[in-house]
């Protein structure tokens, strides 16, 4: 049996709007669990993923409730793969490195800040940055985000956020 994961970062967000929700329903429907990898900004947004299991961390740009409520790093252990979670402020050159010090052999290592998107695999953990939710860019990028499946193997792939 094959597990999937939903994987979002960066959505810099005072408040969830409808079309949040709509983008969420769309690129997450049938996703049982989901993880936020900070820059949320408010913990609202985390109300638009109510039902389903939910796992994040606070990032530099999130407000004073998110540091309190949300740890900077965790490990969520998911079909029997552990994978850790972390925004990764301020770290910029050799940012692997630096991901596997903070976490001491875990499957995989999901992180943001960059909102850059990145799924690829260094001594033999996986690496996944969804980049940024919701789009950044001066010129219109798309938004984008991964999912994780996790089975025999655990995997991941970057998908575009669709335009509505």
């Amino acid at each position: 049996m094959i597990t999937r994961i939903g994987i979002l970062s960066d959505t810099h967000l005072i408040r969830p709007d409808e079309y949040f929700r709509q983008l969420v329903d769309l690129c997450f429907a049938d996703i049982p669990i989901i993880l936020h990898a900070g820059d949320l900004t408010d913990l609202s947004v985390l109300d638009v993923f109510k039902g389903r299991e939910v796992h994040a961390v606070h990032g530099n740009m999130c407000h004073g409730s998110c540091r309190t409520m949300l740890p900077g790093r965790k490990i969520v252990q998911i079909a029997g793969f552990d994978i850790g979670l972390i925004h990764g402020t301020g770290l910029h050159h050799y940012l692997e490195e630096h991901l596997l010090r903070e976490f001491d052999h875990v499957d995989c290592i999901v992180f943001g800040h960059t909102h850059r998107p990145v799924c690829h695999r260094l001594y033999e953990t996986l690496f996944i940055n969804p980049g940024s939710f919701l789009g950044s860019g001066r010129y219109g990028a798309p938004g984008t985000y991964a999912i994780l499946e996790a089975g025999e193997t655990i995997t991941g792939q970057i998908l575009e956020v669709p335009r509505l």
